[in-house]
């Protein structure tokens, strides 16, 4: 007779004295996934466009489509509430105004 392996269920452990994480798709996110969809859906279109033997442009192109709007899914899924670019609060060392 064999013995049934009984697991016990993974209790999740309270984080000590940090931040609570959302796992939430953002709304730019969301955006950013309805454009990599668009690109998706647009490089089937252009690969319906593609002869048999595979040597017009559609064929060439839908492909770099398809794999792109998957990329750009992906990158939609992680990207952040707000895109900042530049806005560095902390002032570089060495670039101060007093001489």
């Amino acid at each position: 007779m064999s013995k049934k392996n009984k697991q016990s269920k993974r209790q999740p452990v309270p984080a000590e004295g940090g931040e609570a994480v959302k796992d939430e798709i953002t709304a730019v996110g969301l955006k950013i996934i309805a454009g990599g969809v668009a690109i998706i859906v647009l490089g089937f279109v252009v690969l319906s466009r593609a002869d048999a033997m595979g040597g017009n442009w559609a064929a060439n192109l839908s492909p770099f489509l398809i794999l792109g709007g998957y990329l750009v899914v992906g990158l939609g899924i992680f990207a952040p509430e707000k895109l900042s670019f530049g806005d560095d609060p902390v002032p570089s060392p060495g670039l101060s105004d007093q001489e």
